[in-house]
C-alpha cells in the first residue's frame, strides 16, 4: 500500500509543490565517487577493471574542470609525463616530455571514454553522512535547477582533492583599491594586462608563471614574497629534476639527497637569497614531506628576476586608489593584482564525519600512506600532497579494498543463502 502511495505522489506535481521539490532516492550497487578530477576518474577507472561498477557525481559541466576552465593557457605539467599517469593508461608517445594544458584534458577525456566513465554533471554535494542503522552512506546533491537528489550506497569515495575551492585572502582595503582583482583560477593569459603593473600575491609555482607570463605579454609584473621557498632547476644533469631525485632517493638518505639538489640550484641558478628568495633552513624533500610544501621549478621566472622585468616585492599591508603599502613602509601604483593564492579542500563542508577528515583544513588526519582508507566503507583519493602519482597509488589501493569487500559480502551472502536451503 505504501509503495503505491509513493508511486501516485512521484508523479503528482501539486504534492511535489506542498513537499517543497522533495528529494528522489536513489539507490547504488556500487560506489559513489565525488568529483570527476584525475583521482576520481583514477578509481572510477581501477574499479571498472575489477568489475565494480562506480557512480561519479561532478558539480561542474565537464571533467577535470580545474584543468578545463580554472587553468591559465600557458601551463603545462610541471612534472614529465611519466609521472603525471594515471592507473592503466599510459601518455600518448608523441605527447612532449612536459604536456600542455590541452593535452592533459585531452588524455584524461581519451581515459574516461575508454574506462567508459560517464559522470553525472551538474550535481553538487551538499552532505554525506553513513546512516548507522541501516550500514548505508546517504550522498545528498543539488542539481542545475536545484531539484535534490539523495543517493544511497555502500561505499563512498572522496575525491574532491586538495584544489576544491580557490584561497582568496582578505587584504586591508580591497574595496578600495579601484583595479581589477583576480584570483588566478580566473586568469588566462597576460594579453589583456599588456603596459599594465600588476602585483602578482603568491610565489609558487603558478605565482612564477604568471610572472613570466605577464612578462611575455609586455606586462611589468612585481611579485610578493612573503616566506622562504626553494627555487630548483626543472633538469638537472638533463633530467628531470624530479625524477633523479626520486632515483637517487633508492640509494642515499633523503638529507644527502637534499644537500645535492641545492648544491646543483646554486651552481645553476646562483644564490636566490641575492634576489630576495630566501631558502628554508629545511631542504627541498625533507620540506615537502613535512609540510606539502612543493619547491617551485624553475621554467624561466628567475631570469627575468634577474634581468629586472619581475620585481620582488614584500607582504602587503593595505590597499588604497590603485596603490599597495607594504609591511615595511613603501607605497607603490598597481592597475591589477593576481591572487596566486592557492586553493583547499571543501570536504568539511559537506562530509559529516568526524575521524578520517580534520574539520580544519579538510584533509585526512592519518599523512600519506595511510590516509586513503576510513571507517564504514569510506575513502578518500587526491589528498596525499603528492600530486596524481599519490593519488594513483591511493586509486589502486581503493579499488583493491572495496573488490574485497564486495567478495567477502558477497561469499557471505552466499552461505546464508545455502544455509537457508539447507534447513
Amino acid at each position: 500500500m505504501l509503495e503505491r502511495i509513493e508511486g501516485k505522489h512521484a508523479h503528482d506535481p501539486l504534492f511535489d509543490r506542498i513537499m517543497n521539490k522533495s528529494p528522489r532516492f536513489v539507490s547504488v550497487p556500487g560506489p559513489v565517487i565525488v568529483g570527476a578530477g584525475p583521482s576520481g576518474l583514477a578509481v572510477a577507472a581501477c574499479l571498472r577493471q575489477k568489475g565494480v561498477l562506480s557512480m561519479v557525481l561532478e558539480r561542474f559541466s565537464c571533467i577535470a574542470s580545474l584543468w578545463q576552465s580554472k587553468a591559465y593557457d600557458r601551463l603545462r605539467l610541471h612534472l614529465p609525463k611519466q609521472f603525471c599517469e594515471l592507473p592503466l593508461m599510459g601518455f600518448p608517445g608523441e605527447f612532449p616530455t612536459y604536456p600542455t594544458r590541452q593535452q592533459f584534458i585531452h588524455y584524461l577525456e581519451s581515459y574516461a571514454q575508454k574506462f567508459e566513465i560517464g559522470p553525472r554533471f551538474n550535481e553538487t554535494v551538499t552532505h554525506a553522512e553513513y546512516d548507522k542503522a541501516t550500514g548505508f552512506w546517504r550522498v545528498k546533491t543539488v542539481g542545475k535547477k536545484t531539484e535534490e537528489t539523495v543517493y544511497r550506497c555502500r561505499w563512498l569515495v572522496v575525491a574532491t582533492g586538495e584544489n576544491a575551492e580557490a584561497v582568496v585572502p582578505e587584504i586591508d582595503g580591497m574595496g578600495e583599491f579601484g583595479g581589477d582583482i583576480k584570483h588566478t583560477s580566473s586568469y588566462k593569459s597576460g594579453e589583456e594586462f599588456k603596459g599594465k603593473k600588476v602585483l602578482v600575491v603568491g610565489c609558487g609555482n603558478s605565482g612564477m608563471e604568471v610572472c613570466l607570463d605577464l612578462c611575455d605579454h609586455s606586462a611589468k609584473p612585481s611579485l610578493v614574497v612573503r616566506h622562504t621557498l626553494h627555487v630548483l632547476p626543472r633538469e638537472m644533469l638533463g633530467k628531470s629534476t624530479f625524477g633523479l631525485s626520486m632515483w637517487l632517493l633508492k640509494w642515499l638518505p633523503l638529507r644527502l639527497v637534499d644537500r645535492f639538489l641545492l648544491a646543483v640550484s646554486r651552481l645553476t641558478l646562483g644564490d636566490t637569497a641575492r634576489l630576495g628568495l630566501d631558502r628554508p633552513e629545511l631542504g627541498p624533500l625533507e620540506l615537502k614531506n613535512l609540510s606539502g610544501k612543493t619547491p617551485v621549478l624553475d621554467v624561466g621566472t628567475l631570469a627575468k628576476i634577474k634581468s629586472g622585468d619581475i620585481k620582488i616585492c614584500p607582504g602587503i599591508k593595505k590597499l588604497k586608489r590603485h596603490t599597495v603599502e607594504f609591511i615595511e613602509g613603501k607605497t607603490e601604483n598597481f592597475d591589477a593584482i593576481i591572487l596566486a593564492t592557492g586553493y583547499k579542500s571543501n570536504v568539511s563542508s559537506w562530509l559529516k564525519e568526524r575521524d578520517m577528515f580534520s574539520e580544519i583544513d579538510g584533509f585526512p588526519t592519518k599523512p600519506f600512506p595511510n590516509g586513503w582508507k576510513g571507517e564504514c566503507g569510506l575513502y578518500a583519493v587526491g589528498f596525499t600532497k603528492r600530486g596524481i602519482l599519490g593519488a594513483s597509488v591511493d586509486a589502486k589501493r581503493i579499488a583493491e579494498d572495496i573488490e574485497r569487500c564486495r567478495n567477502e559480502e558477497a561469499a557471505l551472502c552466499d552461505r546464508s543463502v545455502l544455509i537457508y536451503r539447507e534447513c
